[in-house]
């Protein structure tokens, strides 16, 4: 199980990757993804795509509403993880 440490530098890691001008650093954890950096619809789906490789956590459209943002994408995942 990760920590939720681990699990923010993990969405931080895919988020920064996906959108590459996002300053992990500036990232408030309320902060809507997509609205606040400028994430289209494929952007978010390749967020959540490599967050489950990564964590192992499948992440069904019906629950994309759960992890709009930082807060609580870490808390969906650490969640499932338990």
């Amino acid at each position: 199980m990760n920590t939720t440490t681990d699990l923010r530098r993990t969405v931080l890691d895919v988020l920064s990757t996906i959108a590459p001008e996002v300053d992990p650093d500036t990232v408030d954890p309320n902060d809507d993804l997509r609205a606040a950096y400028d994430l289209d619809s494929f952007d978010f789906l390749n967020v959540l795509v490599e967050l489950s490789d990564r964590t192992g956590v499948e992440i069904p459209e019906s629950d994309y509403e759960q992890v709009r943002t930082l807060g609580r994408c870490v808390a969906y995942i650490q969640s499932r993880q338990a």
